[in-house]
């Protein structure tokens, strides 16, 4: 296993979130940087502990350069015009960088970056609380208005929170991005004209993740189902995509189908939206699709290292963003435990495409449930059944929808007819995410924050070794046990 890019990328996140959230850059740049000349000694006259103190080496150095560029926009932030105008009204001008999200009732949320601030150019990240008239207008789309600033909500390089206080002024989006959205409008409209109720609202969340029109009630079941992620744009949407097109044009060799799927990338990354987000789901996704088609973990692991440096080089915020975390921690569970544990139900006489569906939502889920813990205080006891329960369901959703998506400008009746075929995967998901959050303790309350990724981590660990040491029965034995008494607890 290559893990020489490893504790690099892991240094690199590190000194990036710390300086994110305690604005201690300097101190770590000063400290990463002294550790370089001490390991690079240690090199040369130890013969034993040379790859040690190369790895250290290199490590300190990658830190020390993230420490001094996550120092340089923690002071750009400090000097930021609006910084100096916390609690005033001002004019700015601002573009949405994804689309809004309903929050506290009519309002919405709405991630922009800065382009002018009273008259003056400006950038910088902002979050803007709107009224629901602001939904009309799209990303990309420069909106020019007076708001409220305040403080950040939280320390993630966001320059203020941005409250509007006017009528606003809007610009013309760029023509790429106007196409994006004619696309997802006119998607949105073919799933209401070919589908029924809450499948002509999912299919657009689970394609494109247009959440806009799914319902509270439908969103809370696939929260406690553990299914949510379907409805974020995430490395397996792009894994699919890419995978159906290189299954399509592999019959014309690997080079005409490596061409074909980049621009099928590009277009789906256009057409979801080219976020922050979207681009750390396009990384993850292609490494994701690495694995999968070379079967080569020496591969993917370096790749997966050099993504997660690149995307911090890019877009530092995503140190401590919860979506990118999970990413990384998904993609590294694929790469590096799912094989393994395929293998090993393989080699028990389950079926391969059993043991590999059973391998890829067990290890992912596994993995990311103490994140999910500290980050939204539950826990769903019955995510990893439910997962594998959809899994037929959502790589053929995933195919129809996008490709009815392209084809809603050039054909509507065909696009109408691929939407159709996807009606009774999405009874059977919607159904499954419906009676899975229905099981009495599907989700259990768990402290949030540091305590409950502890308190989950080792149920987990607890759990696998379980699993591997009294075997499958027993194991499912010992689930059955618990899920019983937290059924009675809940009762009681």
């Amino acid at each position: 296993m290559d893990v020489r890019l490893l504790p690099a990328a892991l240094a690199g996140w590190a000194v990036t979130a710390a300086g994110i959230r305690w604005s201690c850059g300097p101190v770590l740049a000063i400290g990463a940087a002294a550790l370089v000349p001490g390991c690079l000694v240690l090199r040369r006259r130890s013969t034993g502990c040379r790859t040690i103190a190369g790895a250290v080496a290199a490590a300190a150095a990658v830190a020390a350069g993230f420490a001094v560029a996550v120092t340089l926009r923690t002071d750009a932030i400090a000097e930021h015009p609006l910084t100096r105008r916390i609690g005033q009204t001002v004019a700015v001008t601002v573009v949405p960088s994804e689309s809004p999200r309903v929050v506290g009732g009519a309002r919405l949320l709405i991630p922009a970056t800065v382009r002018e601030v009273g008259g003056a150019a400006a950038g910088g990240r902002v979050t803007v609380f709107a009224p629901a008239a602001f939904a009309e207008y799209g990303v990309g789309q420069p909106l020019a208005f007076r708001a409220r600033v305040s403080r950040p909500m939280r320390a993630d390089l966001t320059v203020a929170v941005l409250t509007v206080a006017g009528t606003p002024t809007a610009g013309r989006a760029p023509p790429a991005q106007r196409f994006a959205q004619r696309v997802r409008d006119r998607f949105a409209l073919a799933c209401r004209r070919a589908l029924p109720g809450d499948q002509a609202t999912v299919l657009p969340a689970l394609v494109l993740g247009d959440t806009s029109a799914v319902s509270g009630v439908r969103v809370a079941e696939f929260r406690a189902a553990g299914l949510l992620h379907l409805m974020a744009v995430s490395g397996a949407n792009v894994t699919i995509v890419c995978g159906a097109v290189l299954l399509t044009a592999g019959v014309a060799g690997p080079r005409t189908a490596v061409l074909a799927a980049v621009p099928a990338l590009a277009g789906f990354v256009l057409i979801v939206q080219p976020s922050a987000s979207v681009l750390r789901a396009a990384v993850m996704g292609s490494i994701g699709l690495l694995a999968v088609l070379t079967a080569r973990r020496r591969q993917a692991l370096p790749a997966l290292a050099a993504a997660v440096l690149v995307l911090l080089a890019v877009a530092p915020h995503l140190a401590v963003d919860i979506g990118f975390a999970l990413s990384t921690v998904a993609t590294a569970a694929l790469v590096l435990i799912a094989p393994a544990w395929s293998r090993r139900l393989t080699a028990r006489g389950w079926p391969k495409p059993l043991a590999d569906a059973l391998a890829v939502c067990a290890a992912a889920q596994l993995c990311t449930a103490p994140l999910v813990a500290a980050a939204m205080g539950t826990l769903s006891l019955v995510a990893v059944a439910a997962n594998i329960a959809v899994t037929a369901a959502v790589a053929p959703i995933t195919v129809l929808g996008t490709a009815a998506a392209a084809l809603t400008g050039l054909s509507p009746p065909a696009a109408d007819l691929l939407i159709r075929l996807t009606g009774p995967l999405l009874w059977a998901l919607l159904w499954v995410a419906r009676h899975a959050a229905a099981v009495p303790g599907a989700v259990v309350a768990v402290p949030a924050g540091p305590a409950g990724f502890a308190l989950v981590a080792l149920a987990t660990a607890a759990g696998v070794l379980a699993w591997r040491r009294l075997g499958l029965a027993r194991a499912v034995g010992a689930t059955g046990v618990v899920l019983a008494a937290a059924t009675v607890a809940g009762w009681v």
